[in-house]
């Protein structure tokens, strides 16, 4: 009778332990993710700042990277010796209505920045015109200058960046990559 009364009361010793250690655990919180967008469209609005013209050029790959070919694909062509304000814009267009990618940049300011790479002997300076909260460029709103005829390429590098922007081109995820060609005249 005692061993059988010392079973159950084991038995009972740990059952309850077993309730009260997995009663106890704390729950496990999932990672919140920052999902990806599609982006289907890079657009770059060059508007000249004696004239007010405004020239807008377009890559558009309405199904993403890779299957079809962009069904879109401009040639920057600037005037020389010219000012520009140069705003860049982002688009879904695989939904209707299309998606404004860029609303959604700038608004997470802090953990995006857009890069613009010049291919040596295009005679094309962008510069940053808008910032962040934390100070930082992001690349939306630049201005352009240009210097004599010349070609080459303007890559467009939209990199996402959480807890990491530094402005260092190396830093964080690309979100997208365009290479346009480019033509001062």
């Amino acid at each position: 009778m005692k061993n059988s009364k010392l079973i159950i009361y084991s038995l009972v010793i740990g059952v309850t332990g077993m309730l009260t250690f997995t009663g106890c655990k704390d729950e496990e919180v999932p990672d919140i993710v920052n999902e990806e967008e599609l982006i289907t469209t890079v657009s770059l609005a060059f508007e000249n700042t004696i004239t007010g013209d405004v020239s807008t050029f377009i890559f558009k790959d309405i199904d993403g990277p890779g299957g079809a070919l962009p069904g879109q694909f401009d040639t920057v062509r600037l005037a020389a010796d010219s000012e520009y304000n140069l705003t860049t814009s982002l688009l879904n267009e695989s939904v209707s209505p299309a998606e404004d990618i860029t609303a959604e940049v700038e608004a997470e300011g802090v953990d995006h920045q857009f890069f613009y790479t010049i291919s040596a002997g295009l005679n094309i300076t962008i510069t940053y015109n808008d910032i962040d909260a934390n100070g930082n460029p992001i690349g939306i709103i630049n201005s352009a200058s240009t210097t004599g005829v010349s070609s080459g390429f303007v890559t467009v590098i939209l990199k996402h960046q959480p807890d990491i922007k530094d402005g260092n081109i190396t830093t964080g995820d690309t979100d997208v990559e365009v290479m346009f060609v480019a033509e001062i005249e």
